[in-house]
């Protein structure tokens, strides 16, 4: 895994209609996507958590090919992501965060059926830490993971920016976010 810490981590606010996101990557890929409408701090504090003694760098240019295809997700025309990804986690997160990315587009699944699929199927509460820890929003899709009975719910972004993501899956064309 190498120092993380010594990493310049790339950051760019990506604008598409009313959606307002602050993406980060580092030289190897995609590490943070914020919450819709958060401010620059959310990402300051969690690079500060997560690559102690990094400089955040303003890079547009850089993060052009991630915002690219957030940018076309939120136009429903992109269902899969491409981009490389450059995210830290414990063991067990990773699994978790590698079982989200299985739920298909457009589908959802429960906590349980997570815990499930990465053999940790008493490890309910863990894997919604684990979730809850997703420092990717959207291109690791937590969105799709609702609770057990159908009912959505918490999510690092809020619930209203769920609510839109698993909409524009539903429908497969654009939301707005009505912020």
């Amino acid at each position: 895994m190498g120092n993380k810490s010594d990493l310049p981590v790339y950051w760019s606010l990506l604008i598409h209609q009313d959606w307002r996101l602050h993406i980060a990557a580092t030289a190897k890929g995609l590490c943070f996507v914020g919450s819709q409408n958060h401010n620059f701090e959310e990402m300051s504090e969690w690079s500060k958590a997560c690559f102690p003694g990094s400089t955040l760098i303003q890079d547009d240019a850089k993060l052009e090919p991630f915002a690219a295809e957030l940018i076309e997700y939120l136009q429903g025309s992109r269902k899969n992501f491409t981009i490389p990804f450059d995210f830290y986690g414990t063991p067990f997160q990773l699994s978790v965060w590698n079982a989200l990315c299985k739920v298909p587009y457009g589908e959802t699944a429960s906590y349980s059926d997570i815990a499930e699929q990465i053999q940790r199927p008493a490890a309910v509460r863990a894997v919604g830490a684990a979730i809850g820890a997703n420092p990717v929003l959207i291109t690791v899709p937590c969105h799709r993971v609702i609770g057990k009975g159908g009912a959505l719910t918490g999510y690092r972004g809020g619930l209203d920016m769920k609510t839109l993501l698993l909409q524009l899956e539903q429908d497969g064309s654009h939301v707005k976010s009505g912020a």
